[in-house]
C-alpha cells in the first residue's frame, strides 16, 4: 500500500451530495479500474442528509485494501455550498499529478483512468473527455449523439451551442498543473454553470480538447441532477458574452440567420456596438421576409433601429445561426454559405477555433 501522504499519479475527484441511490455503483467502478499506476479517491461531502457518508466509509476500507488511498473531506453546514466549491475542496485535499473528475451518480468503465491518462500525457494542456453511455438509454438521445459524434475539429468549433462544453464535465481528465493554470472552479453555488465557465476560461488560455473514442462512462439522467438547477437564461447570457468576446470582434459586420423569436432575442442580447454590426436578418420563411425589416422597439436610439430581413440567398456572410430546435434547445454558431447556398465554414483570424460549423440537436 502507498504510504499515506505520498503523491500519487491520478486523483479521482468525487463531490458528493445526497448520492445514496447511486454511490455504491459509483465507488465499485473506482475499485474496478485497471490502471496500474497509483490512484487515490478524493471525496468531498457537501452536507449530505442521506446515508452517503456511511456508504463512503464502507467503501473506504475496500478501496484502501486494494491500494487506492481514500481522502474524505466535507462540512456539515445546514445547506450545501455547491458543486464548484465541492470540486475545489476535493482537488485541494488530493495529491495526484492528474485529476479524473467523476460525478457520484455516474459509473466508470474499468479502462477509463488508464486510457484517459495515456491521452493526457500526450496532450498536457488539454481537457480529455470520452464517449458515454446514457442511462436510461433513450434519454437525451440527440444530446448524447452530439457528445459522442463530434469530430476532433468540432470539439473546438462547436463551443457556442446550448449543449455547453463539447466534452461533458463528468468525463473530464487533465493534469493538475493545467487545472491550476486555468482554475479553480467558480463557487457561486446552485444555478451556476461552473463547468461551462471553466471550459470557456480553458479555451481563453489556449487549451485543447481531446476525446477518447470509447464509452468510458455510464452517464445517468435523473430529476435530481445538479444540471437541472441551472436556468436556460443563465446559459444564454454566458454563451452570448463568449460569442461577443471570441468571434464578433473579428467581423466588421454580420448577418443573423433567423428573423424569428430566437434571432431577435440574440439581437436584443448583444451590446449596442455589436447590434450596430448586424446588417440584416435572413430567413427562408416568406412571411417573415415580406415584413421587410425588424424594428427594435425597446431601443433608446432615435430613430429606432430597423434591420432588413432578407431571403438567405440574398444575404451575405458571415452568419450567426440562431435556431431553436427540438426540446427547447438553442443552437447558436457561425457559418458561411457558398454562392449556391450550401453550408461551408468561415475562418476567424486570431481565434483558436478556426471554423464554426452547424449541428443538429
Amino acid at each position: 500500500m502507498r504510504a499515506r501522504g505520498a503523491q500519487c499519479v491520478v486523483s479521482i475527484i468525487l463531490p458528493v451530495y445526497n448520492a445514496e441511490p447511486w454511490l455504491n455503483e459509483c465507488l465499485k467502478s473506482v475499485l474496478q479500474q485497471d490502471f496500474e499506476g497509483t490512484m487515490e479517491l478524493s471525496v468531498f461531502n457537501d452536507a449530505s442528509q442521506d446515508r452517503s457518508m456511511a456508504i463512503i466509509e464502507k467503501w473506504k476500507e475496500k478501496l484502501e485494501d486494494a491500494g487506492i488511498q481514500v481522502v474524505v473531506g466535507g462540512h456539515s453546514s445546514p445547506s450545501p455550498r455547491g458543486v464548484g466549491y465541492s470540486k475545489n475542496q476535493a482537488i485541494a485535499q488530493s495529491s495526484g499529478s492528474y485529476l479524473c473528475f467523476l460525478d457520484s451518480d455516474d459509473m466508470m468503465m474499468p479502462q477509463r483512468v488508464r486510457l484517459q491518462h495515456e491521452a493526457a500525457t500526450q496532450h498536457p494542456s488539454s481537457i480529455i473527455g470520452c464517449q458515454v453511455r446514457r442511462d436510461p438509454p433513450n434519454s437525451t438521445e440527440r444530446y448524447t449523439r452530439w457528445v459522442n459524434q463530434l469530430t476532433p475539429d468540432q470539439l473546438l468549433t462547436q463551443v457556442f451551442t446550448s449543449h455547453g462544453p463539447t466534452v461533458i464535465m463528468p468525463t473530464w481528465f487533465c493534469s493538475r498543473a493545467w487545472f491550476s493554470h486555468v482554475g479553480p472552479f467558480e463557487e457561486g453555488g446552485q444555478g451556476e454553470p461552473e463547468d461551462l465557465l471553466f471550459f470557456y476560461q480553458h479555451l481563453r488560455k489556449g487549451g485543447g480538447v481531446v476525446r477518447v473514442d470509447q464509452d468510458l462512462l455510464l452517464y445517468r439522467y435523473h430529476p435530481q441532477a445538479a444540471t437541472h438547477s441551472i436556468l436556460e437564461t443563465t446559459i444564454w447570457t454566458h454563451r452570448v458574452h463568449f460569442l461577443e468576446e471570441r468571434a464578433l470582434p473579428h467581423w466588421p459586420t454580420f448577418t443573423i440567420w433567423n428573423a424569428g423569436k430566437q434571432g431577435r432575442r440574440l439581437y436584443r442580447s448583444l451590446t449596442a456596438a455589436n447590434r450596430h454590426k448586424v446588417v440584416a436578418f435572413c430567413d427562408v420563411d416568406e412571411n417573415k421576409i415580406r415584413k421587410g425589416f425588424y424594428c427594435y422597439e425597446e431601443s433608446q436610439e432615435r430613430p429606432r433601429p430597423r434591420v432588413p430581413i432578407l431571403h438567405f440567398r440574398a444575404a451575405r456572410p458571415p452568419f450567426v445561426i440562431c435556431v431553436k430546435l427540438v426540446h427547447c434547445c438553442v443552437c447558436l454558431m457561425s457559418i458561411m454559405p457558398s454562392p449556391q447556398g450550401a453550408l461551408l465554414s468561415t475562418k476567424l483570424q486570431g481565434v483558436g477555433a478556426q471554423t464554426r460549423h452547424c449541428t443538429s440537436h
